[in-house]
C-alpha cells in the first residue's frame, strides 16, 4: 500500500497566524462582608471607611456587622456614610462572596461559612486548629492571608507595618511604666541636660527593633542593640543612619549591659517556630529593680525567660521586681493607626482584583499574591500547614496553570 506524500503547491499562500494576547477580562462587581471580631482582644477592622467609601464609589457592595468598626473608634455611622450597609446579623455577613477579617476564621464562625468563599484574614500559625482548616478545606475555600502576603518588592507589608506600630509603641509603653504614675522607679524616659540618659536594650534588629530604636533615640536614650545576624545589625545601621551600639548575642555581655539598663525590648522575630529564649531567668534577676521588659516577642513565646503573656486589661507583672510588659498584638492597642495601614494594604488589591475579573484571573496576573494563598478552592497550598498537620500539600502554581 503506496503512502501518499504531503503535496505543497507553489500557488498555496502561507500566512502568519495572528498572535492572540491574554485579553484581560472586564471588571466585576465585589461584594465584600466585614464580619465584627470576637476574638480575644482584637480591636482592629480590616477596612477603614474611607477605604470603603473608594470601593462603594467603584460600584462595589461593603456589608458590614454592625459595632464592626467599634475597636477601632469608627462608628456605624461612618461606615453607612462611607456606603456600606450595616447589618445586625452575622449570617448576612457571612452571605458575601469576600470576607475581610482582621483575626483569624473561628470555630464558631466555620458553620457559617458558604462553599466557595474568598476570605482574607491573619493565619496566626501558633493558634491554628487543624478541623478549622480541615471544615474550610471541605468548603472549598480560598484564603489569602496577612502574614505572608507580599508586594511588589517581596516585602509583606501588612506584618511590616504591624511591626513598626509595634516597634514604635515600645517606648511608649515603657515610658508609661517608668513613670511614678504606674508605681515606675519614677525615670524620665530619653534625660535632659546634666542627666545620664535612660539606657535602652533592644534585642533583634529586624523592623520592630529598628522602629523601637528610632523612638529610643529620638526620646534621647542611649540605645544598644544586640542580634545574631550581622546583616541585620548593618541594615539597621544604615537605615538609622548613626552610629550605634550594636553586638552579636553574647550572653556575658548581653548580661552585663542589662545588668545597668533602664528598659530592656524583645524583638526577635522566629522564622515560623517558637522566639529562642535569649535571656535567662538568672539574668533578669540581676536587674535593676523598676527596671521595664517589654517583650514584642511573646506572639512566639519570648524571648525572656520570665516572660508570660499578658491582657491589655492587665498589661504588666513583676518578677524579681523588674516589670513585665508581656502582651501579644500589641498594634491591636493602636486599633485605629492599624486598621488605617492594613486598610491602605488590601483597598488597592481589591480594586484590582475587580478590574482583572476576580481572584482568579489577578492570581494569575500578580505572581507575588501567590505566597499569602493558603487554600484555594479547599486544596492546601500552604507547605508550613500541610507538614504540621499532616494534610496533602498541592503546589499553587500547578492548581492555577491546570485551570487556564
Amino acid at each position: 500500500m503506496s503512502v501518499s506524500k504531503p503535496f505543497v503547491s507553489p500557488s498555496f499562500t502561507y500566512e502568519t497566524m495572528e498572535e492572540t494576547l491574554d485579553v484581560k477580562p472586564k471588571g466585576v462587581e465585589l461584594y465584600i462582608g466585614i464580619p465584627k471580631e470576637t476574638s480575644f482582644q482584637e480591636n482592629r477592622v480590616a477596612l477603614s471607611p474611607d477605604a470603603v467609601s473608594v470601593l462603594t464609589n467603584n460600584g462595589h457592595s461593603v456589608v458590614m456587622e454592625s459595632k464592626a468598626g467599634e475597636g477601632a473608634s469608627y462608628s456605624d455611622h461612618d461606615y453607612s456614610e462611607a456606603g456600606a450597609k450595616i447589618v445586625h446579623s452575622k449570617k448576612e455577613v457571612f452571605d458575601c462572596d469576600i470576607l475581610v477579617k482582621s483575626a483569624p476564621v473561628s470555630e464558631h464562625e466555620i458553620d457559617l461559612l458558604k462553599p466557595n468563599q474568598f476570605i482574607i484574614s491573619p493565619i496566626h500559625l501558633t493558634v491554628m486548629k487543624q478541623e478549622i482548616l480541615e471544615k474550610m478545606m471541605e468548603k472549598k475555600i480560598t484564603a489569602l492571608s496577612f502574614e505572608n502576603l507580599k508586594d511588589d518588592s517581596g516585602h509583606n507589608p501588612i506584618v511590616r507595618s504591624m511591626s513598626e506600630i509595634a516597634g514604635s509603641a515600645v517606648m511608649l509603653i515603657a515610658g508609661q511604666y517608668l513613670s511614678n504614675a504606674n508605681n515606675g522607679k519614677g525615670v524620665l524616659v530619653g534625660g535632659i541636660s546634666g542627666i545620664p540618659p535612660t539606657k535602652v536594650i533592644i534585642i533583634g534588629a529586624g523592623i520592630v527593633g529598628e522602629y523601637a530604636a528610632r523612638t529610643a533615640l529620638a526620646m534621647g536614650a542611649s540605645v544598644k542593640i544586640f542580634d545574631n545576624s550581622i546583616y541585620r545589625l548593618k541594615r539597621l545601621q544604615n537605615n538609622i543612619g548613626m552610629r550605634l551600639y550594636t553586638s552579636v548575642i553574647e550572653p556575658t555581655i548581653l548580661g552585663k549591659q542589662l545588668k545597668t539598663c533602664d528598659v530592656a525590648v524583645g524583638a526577635l522575630s522566629s522564622s515560623g517556630g517558637r522566639t529562642p529564649v535569649v535571656v535567662t531567668e538568672d539574668m533578669v534577676s540581676r536587674m535593676r529593680p523598676g527596671t521595664v521588659i517589654v517583650d514584642v516577642s511573646i506572639d512566639h513565646g519570648g524571648c525572656f525567660e520570665t516572660s508570660q503573656i499578658t491582657t491589655h486589661e492587665k498589661p504588666v507583672f513583676r518578677k524579681y521586681d523588674v516589670i513585665h510588659y508581656c502582651v501579644p498584638n500589641i498594634p491591636s492597642g493602636f486599633a485605629r493607626t492599624a486598621s488605617q495601614s492594613i486598610s491602605n494594604v488590601l483597598m488597592p488589591l481589591m480594586l484590582e482584583m475587580a478590574d482583572d475579573g476576580g481572584f482568579e484571573n489577578l492570581v494569575w496576573h500578580k505572581i507575588n499574591i501567590r505566597s499569602g494563598i493558603y487554600l484555594f478552592k479547599g486544596s492546601l497550598t500552604n507547605f508550613h500547614l500541610s507538614q504540621r498537620f499532616d494534610l496533602k500539600y498541592t503546589d499553587l502554581n500547578l492548581l492555577i496553570a491546570s485551570r487556564r
